[in-house]
């Protein structure tokens, strides 16, 4: 049974708290009103639901499990693309807003909610404008708090009543097109988000807590992997190791560093810095989180079995010049990752360590034999991610004693201070 096709406006006849506890569904098909339940309906039930509809209707039956999938579906198709633009004034308050929402009604159980669509399009834009790289939405026992990861700092941007968790995390999970009627499972997904002209890539991850789910965005704007190499904030040494590194036909680039540090994105920028019409570069990514032009992307699935190793596998009879692999987990992507650098191929990919040289060590402790890493490494990165000074208000300092001694300073070197505004990449090889 499938709902694709249907009209949104159509589908969602009945409020979906009141659909998820009754297990009902009631959509148009061919003008006349269908109604799919999970059991043979009963009288009171039929007649409830021609007081609600007020009309006729033809009724179905189908399994719990289908029952699902198409509630997850019927209720998802609302959330194709939405634009943050609408109804939002430059200076709408998150905070006053959300103050007007009344905690003890569950909004989303409504005919109407259109008060939870604009608290969510608000927290969104607002991300977007002040350049957050994440949303946290956090379920407590007293409170719902969101807050926005900016420059690495997380900042608290509202607080409400907990009534008011379930409803918000709904609406997320409807728009990201997950399963609203799973909790107790991780759920990951995806939507894209229009802010005016600005096309911005949302990765939602839920999980399970003690008062209801934690949802994080991951927000990965479009322009970023537009980034230069040359816009990196490499010093002048390392940004001329990499360029040459990029420049051999085979041997494998590491990046390494921690969640969040811009790894991909220096991947990207080398990828980019090399891409033309000459050579053929593919990639295999757990997701792809912006779309190169010129250059293959695909991306894993646990679900069919197809992972980093496969997905390296199958690329390798592509022809590939230039491989990027999204992260070395595992050693049956090492070898092979090894053996396509020591075939003609120039692979870079991504490794969770703490220092540069902690990536030879992870390597060898997955089983990689020494003198195959001595053959086929050509540059390995360890990157942080630093905040910048505010280029306006910074002011030159003499450094202290333990700062000489810490940075290697000598007397006469001079510092600025300010207050930090933005990130910048720093690389230790």
């Amino acid at each position: 049974m499938d709902l694709e096709g249907q009209n949104s406006e159509e589908n969602i006849s009945l409020p979906y708290d009141f659909a998820r506890v009754h297990r009902v569904l009631a959509y148009l098909k061919e003008s006349k009103l269908h109604v799919i339940a999970e059991k043979k309906l009963s009288l009171e039930m039929y007649q409830e639901l021609s007081r609600v509809l007020r009309s006729d209707f033809l009724s179905e039956v189908c399994s719990p499990k289908d029952f699902d999938q198409l509630l997850t579906q019927y209720y998802s198709a609302e959330g194709d693309n939405p634009n943050l633009s609408a109804d939002l004034s430059e200076n709408f308050d998150l905070q006053s807003f959300a103050n007007t929402l009344a905690p003890t009604e569950d909004l989303l159980s409504g005919a109407n909610d259109a008060p939870i669509i604009k608290l969510i399009n608000g927290v969104l834009s607002q991300a977007i404008k002040v350049r957050a790289s994440d949303i946290h939405f956090e379920p407590y026992e007293d409170n719902f708090i969101v807050r926005y990861r900016v420059d690495g700092i997380l900042q608290e941007v509202l607080t409400h009543d907990s009534r008011l968790s379930a409803p918000i995390i709904s609406r997320l999970k409807i728009i990201a097109r997950l399963d609203i009627a799973e909790r107790r499972k991780p759920q990951d997904g995806r939507v894209s988000l229009s802010l005016g002209t600005n096309k911005i890539d949302v990765r939602v991850s839920t999980l399970p807590s003690s008062y209801g789910e934690r949802v994080v965005l991951r927000l990965l704007d479009k322009k970023a992997a537009q980034i230069n190499i040359t816009d990196l904030g490499l010093p002048e040494s390392i940004l001329n190791t990499y360029k040459t590194a990029l420049t051999f036909s085979e041997g494998i680039i590491l990046v390494t560093g921690p969640t969040g540090s811009g790894k991909t994105t220096t991947l990207y920028s080398g990828l980019r810095h090399v891409s033309d019409s000459s050579q053929n570069i593919l990639t295999v990514e757990d997701p792809i989180e912006y779309t190169l032009p010129g250059i293959g992307q695909t991306q894993v699935n646990a679900k069919a079995g197809y992972d980093f190793a496969s997905g390296l596998r199958s690329i390798l009879r592509q022809d590939p010049d230039i491989v990027m692999v999204g992260e070395i987990r595992d050693i049956e992507t090492a070898k092979i990752a090894i053996q396509a650098s020591l075939t003609g191929h120039l692979v870079l990919s991504t490794v969770h360590t703490n220092s540069a040289i902690g990536a030879i060590a992870r390597l060898r402790d997955m089983g990689i034999e020494s003198y195959l890493l001595a053959s086929s490494i050509r540059m390995v990165v360890s990157q942080r991610l630093v905040r910048r000074l505010c280029t306006k208000c910074r002011t030159e300092i003499t450094a202290s004693d333990s700062m000489q001694q810490k940075f290697s300073l000598n007397s006469e070197q001079h510092c600025l201070s300010a207050k930090w505004l933005r990130r910048m990449w720093s690389f230790w090889l």
